[in-house]
């Protein structure tokens, strides 16, 4: 038997029913968990489909599991292993997952022997079981329980915010302003609202519900803002303020600091009593009552409402509703911090792929840079809406992505192809749509990769889709590719001239190209030639528009 930490559970998680935790966990791994009382030992569920051990000897385990409060492997037995993961306490009672696993693909004459005593089962009834189980290897597993646990630990947060926010409506149940202002707060958490805009605006609804002269927000900058590509973009301190607040930025700063206040630190609430006295930090308020912005420990700010209009004193009815509107702004600016992440990682991912295929082909260096400017101010052209353009971009940068599958021989061959070359290479879209399709971001970009090279009558590839049936967001590229692909200097050729071009696209409008799509090139004309001409364009910074 061997022991691994994955990661501490949840103090305290909404009461589920155990077939409720079951299925949470079978979803996460596709394997059936049985679900013991941690502090009885009791089976509360057995599930179908997964060997049944002797929970009597394995009570104790699960009474270990819960005590120690983190998931642990706690049996293994060539090739198993069985994982018991603690969902933390509620109600008097403390669920154990239990789940049998195989770790590693098992041979068709392998002895399990040792695995049918562990499990108590004739060795072909294990072998038939372990058949159809998908392999896992512990490390996964370990980070699989991870992901799960934090998962729990959100329902916990998302228990207590729900508990708080009852519990405050409770106590103001004759104050409709105070509801109505958390109603409102939440209604804005959406990842378009930037953490200074639902902040400014949670400060001045603040003030419609508590008697206090002044508010304030300070948002913290990011300590990593040194490091490339970091996730935060507020590279120095910001405090918002509404009413009358007596300090300003470094001064609230400096009072956070000198009263040693944590991220997870409960409401702080400073009356006449402690603000009289000759160690407070700030004369000139009088009341403070202050709350971090935090999410787990991380920390992006703190509220605070200073100095009682009434010549009253803050409580815990302040303090509360503080805390729970900064409960709020914290998950959202993390939620925030993580959507930047994901974009930032994305962005990079687009980056690799782009410089591979001019790593692929120096020739076309650029190729797709330009190709996605063009087709951006073909759909601007055509009215197009921003969603639209943003997901037509990185069509344009990824439509060729597919040649990294290409012989290097063929596809940098100066001369013509002969027909066995030109099969080769017309593979590159199959072969595109391959490579991105596990990329769920991607969805709207696979059509353009596959279909940029059908014909509007019919006779492209790979789908010899003809006219409408054609993506539209493939016909723009398709126009884009061969626009650059003409003006640009090859190693057998020179760019063509801007007449022999613009002969080319009529000839092929409603034959090889979308009539209204070179209709509209002729009128971007100009801004299409500069495109063109212009130096490798800024890809990094071009990423951040279309992918933030």
């Amino acid at each position: 038997m061997f022991s691994a930490q994955v990661a501490g559970p949840p103090a305290h998680i909404a009461t589920k029913d155990a077939s409720e935790y079951a299925d949470l966990l079978r979803r996460a791994f596709d394997v059936e968990f049985s679900v013991v009382d941690g502090l009885t030992g009791d089976l509360l569920y057995a599930p179908e489909g997964q060997p049944q051990q002797d929970w009597s000897v394995r009570a104790e385990l699960c009474r270990e599991v819960a005590r120690r409060g983190r998931a642990e492997f706690i049996d293994e037995e060539e090739p198993l292993v069985v994982l018991a993961l603690p969902l933390g306490e509620s109600d008097g009672v403390a669920p154990v997952a239990v789940g049998t696993f195989v770790s590693r693909e098992v041979l068709p004459d392998e002895d399990l022997g040792a695995a049918a005593r562990l499990l108590e089962l004739p060795p072909e009834e294990v072998a038939a079981w372990a058949s159809r189980q998908k392999p896992w290897a512990p490390e996964m597993l370990r980070r699989v329980a991870d992901m799960v646990l934090a998962r729990l630990d959100d329902d916990r947060r998302i228990d207590e915010l729900v508990h708080e926010a009852r519990s405050l409506s409770e106590h103001l149940s004759s104050t409709y302003e105070e509801i109505s202002l958390l109603y409102r707060l939440t209604q804005n958490l959406k990842l378009s609202q930037s953490d200074e805009q639902l902040g400014q605006a949670a400060l001045e609804w603040l003030d419609e519900v508590v008697a206090a002269e002044g508010f304030a927000l300070f948002l913290a900058s990011d300590p990593r803002q040194e490091e490339a590509h970091t996730h935060r973009a507020r590279p120095e301190d910001v405090l918002l303020t509404f009413g009358r607040c007596p300090v300003g930025r470094d001064e609230f700063k400096q009072m956070v600091d000198r009263l040693g206040l944590k991220p997870t630190d409960r409401p702080f609430v400073a009356n006449r009593q402690v603000t009289r006295t000759d160690t407070w930090p700030c004369p000139e308020i009088r009341q403070l009552a202050i709350v971090p912005l935090a999410e787990g420990e991380n920390l992006f700010g703190w509220l605070a409402a200073v100095n009682h209009s009434d010549g009253g004193e803050f409580g815990t009815v302040e303090a509360s509703l503080l805390g729970s509107i900064g409960t709020i702004l914290g998950i959202h600016s993390g939620n925030i911090d993580l959507y930047q992440q994901q974009t930032e990682m994305f962005a990079g991912i687009v980056r690799a792929l782009t410089s591979a295929i001019d790593a692929k082909d120096e020739y076309t260096r650029g190729h797709s840079d330009r190709v996605a400017q063009v087709s951006v101010r073909l759909a601007s052209e055509l009215g197009c809406d921003e969603r639209t353009m943003n997901r037509i971009y990185l069509a344009g940068l990824l439509h060729d992505i597919g040649k990294i599958g290409i012989d290097d021989s063929v596809l940098r061959k100066p001369g013509g192809l002969t027909d066995e070359e030109y099969e080769h290479i017309k593979g590159h879209v199959s072969i595109g749509h391959r490579i991105l399709i596990d990329l769920k971001k991607m969805d709207d970009v696979l059509p353009v990769v596959l279909h940029h090279h059908e014909s509007w009558d019919g006779s492209g590839y790979p789908g010899h889709l003809p006219s409408e049936a054609i993506p539209r967001s493939a016909r723009i590229v398709a126009v884009a590719d061969a626009f650059d692909a003409m003006s640009s200097d090859r190693p057998y050729r020179k760019g063509m001239a801007d007449e022999k071009i613009d002969a080319i696209f009529r000839d092929g409008a409603g034959k090889q190209w979308d009539p209204e799509v070179v209709a509209a090139l002729f009128r971007a004309r100009d801004d299409l030639r500069k495109i063109i001409r212009r130096e490798r364009i800024d890809l990094d910074a071009d990423l951040k528009k279309f992918t933030g």
